[in-house]
């Protein structure tokens, strides 16, 4: 009973952003017949989050951006079979050669190793907490967010085979026991840590040591309610999405920027590109344009960034996708911008114009409801 108590908070946050987390067609089968290609020059990787057993799903990505279905591989846990409220439940390594992976259901996170036959399971520990929704990592360290209990944040290291190892002294609590988080990402090269939480409308942010210990916690009341998704663009700004609680039309795209001892100001916001349930966020390599899925309306919307971290919108509507767009993912040369729908069950694939435009090119259908996380290469 004392362990159900503290899932109530999270299950209370699921319901009030349910906006932000669509699951409402039916399921599909994912197609197991791959098709015949010459042309592969990267993948596409998201995750199955069922409760029979959690699997990082590949798909191969030809030089024309399209996806073709490739294979499932174990992560060695379970999902929950429901959307989490999250960004980042799947990531590159930042030297590409493994995938991190979070179990809900069974509390533990994965690394599994790229290669050019697949991907191989090397490792699943203990998260360190209860219901593990985000991962990110900076070089040897591996920090991963934990939304049950009470929640909280883990450290771990990684060696150069992918084993991941917890880091003793590394758990830390967040703002409260009922902050709904949603994401956590290195800034600052790996010595700031930064988590958006939905319910109590915090930026939180943690100073990481040389042994990777996560130390002093500074917070920032968000530019407008439901910090949700971020990502981390140039010079430590990130550019975090506002969802307002699903409100219709009242989402917005706020910049940050992280200081190297943790202390976060707004640079600017609230942006609003007049769009519903904002509540994913990515960046080009080169910093410049910013993307927004808007759960609620079915596009993204696309903003101009600045190097001082101004913000401007782009697009209000660069690109419509099917029902429920959620996590989103650039190939690794951002020239394609890929978007998982929790509605429609599929995968949006975009051609990303040098002027910051969106074409579309492709949906990818059979995608298992309660999928979450997106990462591409």
């Amino acid at each position: 009973m004392k362990h159900a108590k503290k899932l109530i908070p999270v299950a209370i946050a699921a319901l009030i952003f349910s906006a932000c987390q669509k699951n409402d067609q039916p399921i599909s089968e994912i197609a197991t017949k791959k098709v015949e290609t010459n042309n592969i020059v990267g993948h596409v990787y998201t995750l199955s989050n069922q409760v029979a057993g959690n699997e990082v799903l590949d798909y191969t990505r030809s030089s024309t951006g399209h996806l073709t279905w490739s294979a499932s591989y174990s992560t060695g846990g379970t999902g929950t079979g429901g959307g989490l409220g999250n960004q980042g439940a799947l990531i590159l390594t930042t030297t590409g050669n493994f995938l991190l992976a979070v179990n809900p259901g069974s509390n533990t996170i994965a690394s599994l190793e790229i290669s050019g036959s697949g991907l191989t399971l090397v490792s699943t520990v203990s998260s360190g907490g209860m219901m593990p929704i985000s991962i990110t990592q900076y070089g040897n360290f591996v920090f991963v967010l934990n939304a049950g209990g009470d929640g909280n944040i883990s450290g771990f290291t990684m060696d150069g085979d992918g084993n991941l190892t917890a880091i003793a002294g590394s758990t830390r609590p967040l703002s409260s026991t009922m902050s709904g988080p949603a994401q956590i990402s290195f800034v600052q090269d790996g010595k700031v840590l930064v988590v958006t939480e939905k319910a109590t409308n915090k930026i939180i942010s943690y100073t990481v040591d040389g042994s990777g210990t996560a130390g002093m916690m500074h917070s920032i009341t968000s530019a407008n309610p439901t910090p949700f998704g971020f990502a981390v663009g140039h010079n430590n700004y990130i550019y975090v999405s506002e969802a307002d609680g699903g409100a219709p039309g009242a989402s917005t795209v706020s910049s940050y920027y992280v200081g190297m001892d943790g202390a976060i100001t707004l640079a600017t916001g609230p942006v609003s590109a007049g769009q519903t349930a904002a509540c994913w966020v990515v960046v080009t390599n080169n910093g410049k344009y910013v993307y927004a899925t808007n759960t609620g309306d079915n596009n993204v919307s696309s903003f101009l960034a600045g190097s001082s971290g101004s913000l401007e919108v782009l697009e209000a509507i660069a690109g419509t996708t099917e029902a429920g767009p959620i996590d989103a993912a650039f190939s690794n040369n951002s020239k394609f911008l890929y978007v998982l729908n929790a509605g429609g069950h599929s995968i949006d694939a975009f051609s990303v114009g040098n002027n910051g435009s969106l074409n579309s090119l492709q949906t990818v259908a059979g995608i298992p409801e309660g999928a979450t996380g997106l990462a591409a290469k």
